[in-house]
């Protein structure tokens, strides 16, 4: 070898001298020496290993490796594992002398001492007589071990794990002996990593093993990889090394860049193995022409050439820039020329950390060191300083980290610091997207290259430079601008930096190109034209209805016609509004924005402010002044009138008629968007502003003709329906109202002339205008459901059901899993190409038609052994459901599964018994029944199999040969029902059945002589009695078998005589000569076929019922359901598209552990719980591990089987690792059937892997090559270091499943100039014989997780995927084997094209598995399936509006990692990452489509708190979502209908919910203003306006939205199709009679609260839900924390007004009008207070509500403080509560006071209603109330005020203050009752107007917070908000203590909570009594 060592002379001990002068250190203190040395004797020392895995982050990464060795060898090498621990020693006294670290102290003593320790008895141990001799001694053992094995493939599991073992102990051995014998002693530790650079026995890698060892493995004999490999290394051509200080030849190209350019290592070795299983993944993709070199891979490159640099080359045109890809025209060159390109921007792209989330920056930095690349590649010579061109940035192994990344993400960071944790307004810090928007400009190149620092975008501090410089700045770049092409290039691209650029000042640049505001405008401005035609619309509608009209000709009335078109005023002032909210929006982006996008912005609103002038002044003066031309001819029109109002509407729209006939022509709208031609730029430029997104996003003509259907049906249904029963009737009752005069107020009337009663119109039709806006969603949710279920029924959704349907269709699941899953398009292909011209051979059926059937069967079989694996089926179940492999498949014929033929045989028995008729209506009618004839066939062909194999006399052989030809013969002549008599078939069925089950008992043990002997006897007697029952009681001429005996044996005796001697001797023994073969031939197929019959035999019509598992048989119905799906054809395993799967962690569970399993602390145990929800599991679990019960697990040991059983049960990363990692068993069985013949596939797949290990290799070598799955565990590196559980769960997960990868960041502090400094890596590993193994290590800039923290997660993981496809899974989903073997078909998705382009994200349905036991989770499933089936089925076709809505979409990974990512992360905007992530690909013109025929698992929260917390969450997304740039661009770009699709599918939905919520809140307090006013009584009298129809349509229709019936009917519909349409009504039916009204409409609230709150005052954060397994009960205190003032201050107010309502409303008035009305916001607000003791589990028992009660009196009495938790203390979870009102901007708090002044409208109006006004109407009754008001406000102080003073001192003069008040209070009481007339009644109302008052009150007084903090004011405040929470609790409390009383109703809380659980007889009463007995 080249690195042979070369012994130096031998030093007997040459540590010990090194190790004295280290000892000699303050690290090892005397004392410990000798207190060690004192102790120490040969006989006690004990070997023991040392920690090797929780070492001081500082140091684990260096010498981890040499104490694991160490830990390895010491058994059979003591003093090998010394020398190695003490070189790890020293290896962490060099790195930390001061021993500075966190933990390094501790770690070098406990070390040391170990040392000290082992010193004598490993000397003693020593073979040799040196360390130097041992450790050649021991290397080269290993190291021959390593020549002798390392070239073989045959290597079993124990080979292969000791010579990886071998490699890595030469590896580590090599190390230390040239530390050893260099002598150099500190240099040689200095200088380890060059030295381990050149030891080559063991180089851990991930997929590839590029070093010299790896090259025998199977994976790199693939002919793709040899190909991509040569084109990596060809090295030919490039600059000499030496230019770039390396004195040897570059390995390849990623080591030329690495030199070039300075990347790191780490990221290097990474990045040449995802380039080189890239490149590989699409050469044998390509078609390979005869004529051309199959390796040559121009082809492959040039297609990655076109996915990676499409975005690059796309910047560049959009800034008019020539790319900097510069090709020689030499073929061979310009290969190598392509392949660095890629290279670099995979090595850029790979170091660039969070910058990947700025992907037009990378393009920048691409383009310069694209530049410099190809400068180097041709020795170019720089124009401006002579020399030859040389990277900037070059050099160093870290060069481009510190200087390129570095400086970029500094930005990055201390801008997101100035978010403050989402409190901070958008507007004052940049996000991702401003900075990255900042290089959609040439301003950009004025950063230069190398990078100027002093650069505005480097400025993070917000400071305000003067106008002068911003115009001289502004000035420089038009003079720059006006440079040719050469001369801009030389200078952005040589560096040129002028005088003028290296000014030193520099000023924060401010938002790029938008501005997130909270403002509900936002919604306006996004979608304003569809709000300017619903407003227009409305107007044409109210115009309509005064007109009355009632026909659409009616229209063309010149009056009529007329008074319309006054809509284009309506228009024109919205364009106003838009104008001037787009420059107040746009504000703070004014120092990005370009200048003729200011000048166009005032443009535009100066034109739409002359047309608001112009329309309404023409309008006024030309109404009804008409020119009229009348036509000569016959028309419907009759004339034509037109004045010059309806000239200048023509010319105003003269715009939008342009923007119309390009809407009807979008392949024009799309190449004048995307146009870079001047022409079609100014022709753009009036729409919308230039930027680099968002262009071109139109369909096809055939997409928008569909989806442009779609939304004119809902349109006009909604418009029909608006007008017919909201508006029109609506009219009358208005014009009766203006005519009605109010003289008499029952107030004081503030406005008294105001004339019409406009107050009471405004009252009436403000209900009509809100549902008005609100009810398109709700048409929207009707058609959806309409046109989903057509889709659904196309595409063969739900044809197989339920088992009948399954067990129906299964004889066609063969050919239909053949034409889907079997790859044959090829090798037809390939054989058509061997026949030539010889036309004979093409009839012949090709071997994938022969053995399809065999494939079939096999896949079958495996999915079947997995679902026993999971426990889903029992072992009998699996013996049922088993289809026989035998070579009678691969010729077409198939033995089915026996759960398709139970009873078949015995129905026929039946039918055959009693059959009178003739033999062929006797076939017929068995024929008629396939599953019958085959199970008849088979049984008969069965039994003379077992007896040909049993019966081997000579004369017995010849009896049942003789018999067996009468039947066939009889069955040939048609003449079986004369020649045999069938009323005997049973008794010969059981007489079958007894010998059968001999043969089995006989082969299921080893048995004894006597019991053989005895079964050998039983088995005599069975045969003999089925002889004589045949020949004697069924054959009608039996007496031809004994004729034909006598003949043969010579007989001339009677056949009484032959039959007395013969027949009692058949079949025995005589002597050592046997009759029959018994025990049976030791054969596994034999048995298996013995126990098949025998099952055929005896199974009844209880397996008609198999499986009994309900996900079984879901799956098993979805997956044969999928079989007819249109899916695209499957390729071979090696030609399909490459994926990988990433899964991000945090510190979710990963196994549940044994302690987690049993422990009771809260609720039952999990384990308990499992056993109780999944009791068929369990049962089949126990049988699997051969135990009785959980005890006798617990005794065999068997407890981490327990472990795993729970934790696939609950929603774990575990059980999310087992399913992904189907995909890769899916893989090597796909890729077996690829290559197997007819014998391997006969001998099973896992015989063949077991035996043949090259095959096997083979195999694992695709699946490497084909999937990769990296789950990115951000903790585990904290978690190892601190020992923490989790750490060892995910080392065992990696152990299990060897291909698993993690990926993690580790924090880690490191000595530079004896100070830590805390340094970032993005590490990834892999377990190696138990441990974990580090694969790359790349260095980041900063701690990652400077935004959001999912996807900054995913973001550092994504660099170690591999392939063309990443499909992205959270970690509480889950997989299923037989779905993973459709990932190929998927995979070719990506090769079809959807319209204009090809998919970018691949959207998958999901199976929601949580929804098996609480109601609550049930409505949750439901809910979500409906959304993820029928829901984005039309998102995705025909609306083409489906996003990315989380996991398990399968992304383009080429185009998202070259275009940001596949999520966005800027903190708090980007809450809803995933969506975003849509949101970007379709701005970037992607596209999305939708799959069915794939599903994957996913896990929901179970319990109501848990729901409400992610309700919560989504709703802060959406309302961010509302504010943000993305949503705004779609909403701009799309066209009008697909605009539409947009909004009502994202926050539309929300915002509809919102208004539908506020639309009862504006009908209640406008009826309260008629009431208590007094307008209503006079409304009834004098106008006769009783019950307004209107209204009640408004409040019906908001009911809809509120008892969820927008999710409702798609559920339905959904349900409907995969299920059935009757047991969609009965789940629906049932789900009411569970309070499924009460969750939805408790849902309502939850959506409405949090996303209006957030619009209005930020807030929005990420809410973990924990994701419980239990169902456990929350307590008093925690509801009320969580509810109050999202649910319970609204329910409240609600109740207050409907009581207000009921009490003064007129008595006219119909009751049963008011209870219709009404009845829908009674159950609202009753709902809003009580559904979370409802949905409480144990709400209702006894025990635990007097545990409540102190719980709560507990928490509302606590003092809070500093560190004190909201769950412990009121005033914390108080002060917790108005967290988004301290980031809330004055706008924001104005609006919430002027919110909260509708609690005083109480106070005004009741106060003139009380008995005690006296009818008085004068303002000083008003003013006296607020006396009222300071003086119980003043009573409340003085309460507290005398409990701070007196009550813990002086209690009784406490008590004796409260009753002075008490008395007092009752005194001025009394008197004014006396006095002047004060009621009860009074005392009632006051409190009801009071109340509210006081509510407002604390409401503005936290608005106000800062101005009135640390007054006495604000501590009066709490005081009054403390007795409003404590009241209302008690108000809340006191009918729930009251319902306990009664067991019926926990009884039926229970019901109605666990009916799903109770349907399926699950014991639920156990787990609550267990939780009861537990607390």
């Amino acid at each position: 070898m080249s690195h042979e060592i070369v012994p130096v002379d031998p030093i007997d001990v040459p540590s010990t001298s090194y190790s004295r002068q280290i000892l000699g250190r303050e690290d090892s203190p005397e004392r410990t020496t000798g207190q060690f040395t004192r102790s120490l004797t040969f006989r006690e020392h004990v070997s023991e290993p040392f920690a090797s895995e929780r070492l001081p982050a500082t140091l684990a990464s260096e010498i981890q490796r040499f104490l694991r060795i160490a830990n390895l060898v010491e058994s059979e090498e003591p003093r090998i594992a010394y020398l190695c621990r003490f070189h790890a020693f020293e290896i962490a006294h060099h790195m930390d002398r001061n021993s500075t670290g966190r933990g390094v102290r501790q770690f070098k003593t406990s070390l040391l001492q170990r040392l000290e320790q082992d010193e004598e008895f490993t000397v003693r141990r020593r073979k040799e007589k040196s360390d130097v001799r041992e450790l050649k001694r021991v290397y080269h053992t290993y190291k021959e071990y390593i020549i002798r094995h390392g070239e073989s493939f045959n290597l079993d599991n124990s080979q292969r794990v000791k010579l990886v073992n071998a490699r890595r102990i030469a590896s580590v051995l090599y190390e230390v002996l040239k530390t050893v014998t260099s002598g150099a002693g500190p240099q040689a530790i200095a200088d380890r990593e060059s030295i381990r650079a050149k030891s080559d026995f063991y180089v851990p890698y991930n997929i590839l093993p590029l070093d010299k060892g790896g090259v025998h493995q199977a994976i790199m004999h693939l002919p793709e990889i040899k190909a991509a490999i040569a084109i990596v290394r060809n090295i030919r051509g490039l600059p000499p090394p030496e230019d770039f200080q390396r004195h040897q030849p570059f390995v390849d190209l990623f080591e030329f860049l690495q030199y070039a350019f300075g990347f790191q290592n780490g990221n290097v070795a990474n990045q040449r193995e995802h380039m080189i299983l890239l490149l590989s993944n699409t050469i044998i993709r390509q078609p390979q022409k005869q004529s051309s070199a199959p390796k040559s891979g121009d082809e492959a490159v040039d297609a990655l050439m076109k996915k990676f640099f499409k975005n690059y080359t796309n910047w560049c045109k959009f800034l008019g820039r020539k790319n900097n890809i510069r090709l020689p025209y030499v073929k061979q060159e310009a290969l190598q020329y392509k392949t660095l390109y890629i290279g670099l921007y995979l090595l850029i792209w790979g170091e660039a950390s969070n910058l990947r989330f700025l992907p037009e920056c990378l393009c920048y930095i691409f383009h310069q060191m694209a530049y410099e690349l190809h400068g180097v590649l041709t020795g170019a010579v720089s124009m401006i300083t002579g020399e030859m061109v040389t990277p900037a940035y070059g050099g160093g192994n870290e060069s481009f980290l510190e200087k390129v990344v570095t400086p970029i993400y500094k930005v990055i960071e201390k801008e997101a610091e100035k978010n403050k944790n989402g409190t901070a307004d958008h507007s004052m810090w940049r996000n991702y997207d401003d900075l990255n928007e900042f290089f959609w400009s040439l301003e950009c190149f004025e950063i230069g290259w190398p990078m100027r620092l002093d650069h505005d975008f480097f400025c993070v501090e917000s400071s305000e430079t003067s106008k002068p410089r911003r115009w001289r700045e502004m000035l420089r770049f038009r003079k720059k601008k006006k440079k040719t092409d050469e001369e801009m290039e030389d200078d952005e691209e040589l560096g040129a930096i002028t005088e003028e650029q290296t000014t030193p000042t520099s000023k924060w640049l401010g938002k790029t190109n938008f501005v997130e505001t909270r403002s509900f405008w936002q919604i306006f401005r996004s979608f304003d034209r569809m709000w300017s035609f619903f407003l227009m619309s409305l107007q044409a509608l109210i115009i309509m209805a005064c007109h009355d009209v009632g026909s659409p000709l009616q229209m063309f009335n010149a009056n009529i016609f007329e008074d319309v078109m006054s809509i284009f005023i309506t228009s024109a002032v919205i364009k106003l509004i838009k104008g001037i909210l787009d420059i107040i929006f746009k504000w703070k982006a004014r120092n990005t924005m370009p200048n003729n996008e200011k000048k166009k912005q005032m443009v535009k609103l100066g034109f739409a402010a002359m047309w608001t002038i112009i329309l309404p002044v023409l309008y006024t003066h030309s109404r009804r002044k008409y020119m009229c031309y009348f036509t000569n001819y016959k028309t419907w029109l009759g004339e034509w009138c037109f004045s010059p109002y309806m000239v200048a509407v023509m010319i105003y729209l003269s715009g939008n008629a342009i923007q119309l006939v390009l809407f009807f022509v979008p392949a024009i709208s799309k190449y004048i968007e995307t146009s870079n031609h001047s022409i079609f730029k100014t022709m753009a430029w009036w729409g919308q502003p230039r930027l680099y997104v968002g262009r071109g996003v139109q369909e096809t003509q055939v997409s928008q003709f569909k989806y442009s259907f779609f939304w004119i049906l809902v349109l006009l249904t909604k418009f029909a329906f608006s007008y017919a029963f909201e508006i029109k009737p609506l009219i009358k009752p208005t014009r009766l109202i203006m005519k009605v005069g109010v003289r008499n107020y029952e107030w004081h009337e503030l406005f008294p002339e105001v004339k019409s009663n406009a107050a009471a119109i405004v009252a009436v039709w403000a209900p009509i205008i809100v549902v008005y806006f609100m009810d398109t969603q709700i048409w929207y949710s009707v058609f959806c459901t309409i046109f989903g279920g057509l889709y659904g029924v196309l595409h063969h959704l739900g044809e197989i059901r339920t088992l009948g349907m399954l067990r129906g269709r299964f004889h066609t699941l063969p050919s239909a899993f053949n034409a889907s899953l079997i790859p044959h398009s090829t090798k037809d292909e390939e054989r058509r190409k061997q026949r030539g011209f010889f036309p004979f051979n093409l009839g012949r059926g090709s071997d994938g038609q022969k053995n399809s059937m065999a494939k079939f069967v096999l896949v079958w079989n495996q999915v079947i052994n997995s679902f026993r694996t999971e426990d889903l089926i029992s072992n009998k179940e699996l013996d049922l459901m088993t289809m026989p492999m035998s070579s009678e498949v691969l010729s077409g014929i198939i033995r089915w599964p026996i759960f398709l033929l139970a009873n078949k045989f015995s129905t026929a028995l039946s039918i055959a018994k009693d059959f009178s008729e003739k033999d062929e209506d006797l076939y017929r009618r068995i024929r008629k029944d396939e599953y019958m004839y085959y199970a008849v066939k088979e049984c008969y062909e069965s039994l003379k199999y077992i007896l040909q194999i049993l019966v081997f006399g000579d004369l017995e052989k010849k009896i049942i040969s003789s018999i067996i030809n009468e039947i066939e013969e009889s069955i040939r002549q048609s003449s079986l029902l004369e020649e045999f008599k069938m009323t005997e078939l049973p008794a010969l069925h059981n007489k079958c059945i007894e010998l059968v089950q001999l043969l089995v008992e006989g082969s299921e043990e080893k048995l004894q002589i006597e019991k053989s002997e005895e079964l050998h006897g039983k088995l005599v007697k069975a045969l003999q009695d089925i002889f004589e029952l045949v020949t004697n009681d069924m054959m009608v001429h039996g007496d031809r078998i004994l004729d034909l005996l006598k003949s043969q044996e010579g007989f001339e005796e009677d056949t009484d005589i032959f039959m007395r001697v013969i027949e009692p001797q058949l079949f025995e023994s005589y002597g050592e000569m046997k009759r029959i073969h018994f025990p049976l031939p030791d054969s596994a197929s034999l048995s298996e076929q013995i126990q098949r019959f025998l099952l055929l035999l005896t199974v009844k019509d209880s397996a008609m019922d198999i499986p009994e598992n309900l996900e079984a048989r879901r799956r098993l119905s979805f997956f044969a359901t999928s079989l007819f799906m249109d899916m695209p054809d499957a390729p071979k395993v090696r030609n399909m598209m490459s994926f990988s799967v990433l899964t991000p962690h945090y510190q979710e569970d990963i196994n549940f552990s044994t302690k987690e399993l049993h422990s009771t602390k809260s609720s039952v145990s999990i384990i308990f719980y499992m056993q109780k929800i999944f009791p068929d599991e369990w049962k089949n679990f126990l049988e699997r591990m051969g135990c009785e019960n959980l005890d006798a697990l617990k005794k065999e040991g068997k407890e981490e089987e327990l472990r795993n059983w729970a934790s696939f049960r609950g929603q774990t990363l575990g059980r999310t690792v087992r399913g992904m990692m189907y995909c890769r068993e899916a893989l090597k069985l796909q890729a077996f059937l690829d290559m197997a013949d007819d014998e391997d596939i006969l001998e099973g797949y896992d015989d063949v892997e077991r035996s043949n290990r090259l095959l096997a290799a083979q195999l694992d070598a695709l699946a490497d090559m084909k999937f990769t799955y990296v789950v990115a565990c951000q903790m585990f590196g904290a978690q190892k270091s601190s020992g923490d559980p989790h750490a060892q769960d995910i080392l065992d997960l990696m152990i299990k499943y060897p291909s698993l990868r993690v990926a993690y960041v580790e924090e880690r502090e490191e000595i530079v100039l004896d100070m830590p400094k805390k340094v970032y890596y993005s590490i990834l590993v892999k377990a190696v014989n138990g441990f974990d193994q580090e694969i790359y290590r790349v260095k980041l800039p900063g701690p990652p997780s400077i935004g959001e923290g999912k996807p900054e997660n995913q973001n550092h993981a994504i660099v170690f995927t591999r392939g063309e496809a990443l499909q992205t899974i959270d970690m509480n989903q889950d997989h299923y084997l037989e779905e993973a073997f459709k990932m190929r078909n998927l995979l070719q998705e990506f090769l079809r094209n959807r319209g204009r382009r090809p998919p970018t994200i691949l959207g998958l349905r999901e199976h929601i598995f949580t929804g098996s036991v609480s109601s609550l989770a049930w409505f949750m499933s439901y809910q979500e399936t409906s959304f993820v089936t029928i829901g984005q089925r039309l998102l995705a076709n025909p609306l083409r509006v489906r996003f990315h809505y989380g996991h398990p979409d399968v992304f383009d990974r080429i185009f998202h990692i070259t275009r940001g990512g596949i999520s966005k992360a800027s903190r708090t905007i980007n809450l809803s990452e995933d969506v975003f992530a849509g949101y970007n690909t379709t701005l970037r013109r992607g596209c999305i489509t939708y799959n069915e025929y794939l599903q994957v698992g996913k896990g929901r929260d179970v319990g109501l708190n848990q729901i409400s917390k992610f309700e919560a969450k989504v709703a802060n997304g959406n309302s961010e979502q509302t504010i943000s740039r993305d949503i705004y661009r779609l909403g701009q770009r799309f066209d009008f209908f697909r605009m539409l699709s947009c909004y009502f599918t994202t926050i539309g939905f929300y915002f509809s919910s919102l208004i539908s919520v506020i639309g009862i809140y504006i009908y209640l307090y406008g009826q309260l203003y008629l009431v208590l006013s007094g307008l209503q009584k006079t409304l009834i009298l004098e106008a006769k306006v009783k019950n307004i129809k209107s209204l009640e349509t408004a409040l019906a229709s908001q009911s809809f939205i509120q008892l969820g019936l927008l999710t409702g009917l798609p559920m339905v519909m959904e349900i409907g199709l995969e299920k059935g349409f009757l047991i969609a009504f009965q789940d629906f039916i049932l789900m009411q009679l569970q309070l499924a009204a009460f969750f939805f409409t408790f849902s309502l609230g939850t959506k409405t609260h949090y996303f209006g709150r957030t619009i209005l005052h930020g807030g929005a954060k990420y809410r973990p839900t924990g994701r419980k397994v239990v169902v456990f009960h929350a307590n008093f205190s925690e509801n009320y924390r969580l509810y109050s003032r999202s649910h319970f201050i609204k329910g409240f107010e609600l109740i207050i007004l409907l009581i207000v309502y009921e009490l003064f409303k007129h008595t006219s008035q119909s009751n049963m009008a008011y209870s219709f009305i009404t009845f829908s916001v009674w159950f609202m607000s009753l709902t809003w207070l009580c559904a979370p003791f409802l949905f409480n589990p144990s709400g209702f028992t006894w025990e635990i509500i007097v545990g409540d009660w102190r719980d709560w009196n507990r928490w509302i009495k606590e003092q809070g403080g500093i560190g004190i938790q909201q769950d412990k203390s009121w005033q914390s979870w108080w002060n917790d509560e108005q967290a988004h009102l301290r980031g809330s901007g004055v706008g924001a708090r104005c609006l919430e006071i002027l919110l909260s002044l509708r609690f005083f409208v109480y106070q005004y109006g009741l106060v003139y209603h009380l008995d005690i006004t006296q009818s008085n109407t004068n303002i000083i009754v008003y003013a006296l109330s607020w006396v009222v008001i300071l003086a119980t406000f003043l009573t409340v102080k003085a309460v507290d005020l005398g409990r701070q003073l007196f009550s813990t001192r002086k209690h009784l003069v406490f008590r004796f203050f409260k009753v002075f008040i008490f008395v007092s209070i009752l005194t001025v009481i009394i008197t004014l009752s006396n006095i002047c007339h004060l009621s009860l009644k009074d005392l009632i109302v006051s409190c009801l107007a009071f109340l509210p008052t006081g509510w407002g009150l604390i409401l503005i007084a936290q608005a106000v917070r800062p101005q009135i903090e640390g007054t006495s004011l604000w501590e009066f405040t709490r005081v009054l908000a403390r007795a409003y929470d404590y009241g209302m609790g008690v108000v809340l409390f006191a009918p729930m203590a009251i319902l306990a009383w009664l067991p019926i109703i926990s009884a039926f809380q229970t019901r109605f909570l666990f009916n799903e659980a109770f349907n399926r007889r699950l014991q639920i009463q156990p787990i609550l009594a267990g939780k009861k007995k537990n607390r």
